[in-house]
């Protein structure tokens, strides 16, 4: 292990994760352990805030809540995220992959 840094040397790949595609990202339950994606879970709100809820369990897995000193995001229902962000080709195909996993 080497000496520590503090959070600021997290900014560059947290901005690629935060950047990407956020519906596709895989989310894993704490609950009942379902692994689906953002898009696949059961949305409540907006007031006071967006709750998303699990498709197997109906369990909380994330709530985001805007209020006058920013936004706020819980990841406190899910274990994980799972980012994949696609490299295009010249062609346009995707050549390589880049996955980021962010546990909560």
């Amino acid at each position: 292990m080497t000496e520590h840094r503090d959070g600021n040397s997290l900014a560059g790949a947290l901005a690629d994760i935060f950047a990407a595609e956020i519906t596709s990202a895989q989310v894993q339950c704490r609950a009942c352990g379902l692994a689906t994606t953002l898009a696949q879970l059961l949305v409540y709100g907006p007031e006071p805030g967006y709750v998303g809820r699990c498709p197997g369990c109906a369990e909380h897995v994330l709530r985001v809540a805007k209020t006058p000193a920013g936004t706020w995001l819980d990841l406190g229902g899910s274990t994980s995220l799972l980012f994949s962000t696609m490299a295009p080709s010249p062609t346009g195909a995707a050549s390589s992959a880049r996955t980021g996993r962010v546990s909560s």
